[in-house]
């Protein structure tokens, strides 16, 4: 059952942590880089009031080609 109290763009993207395992890195390497410069490669992930990151489900395609545009 898919959560109601996420929004829509959060049903749509990754956690931190699935997008870091598909990265084959850690989580904490994308925190930071997000912490640092507010994206990671040019990628904008959408930012919880909990403090929770959800990246777009594209991600690993736009990094692919060189980081989004």
């Amino acid at each position: 059952m898919i959560n109601q109290f996420l929004p829509m763009a959060a049903h749509r993207s990754l956690t931190t942590e699935e997008l870091a395992a598909v990265l084959a890195m850690r989580p904490q390497s994308l925190r930071k880089r997000f912490s640092q410069t507010g994206e990671y490669f040019g990628i904008r992930p959408v930012k919880m009031p909990n403090g929770r990151l959800f990246w777009p489900c594209d991600t690993v395609e736009q990094l692919s080609k060189g980081g989004a545009k």
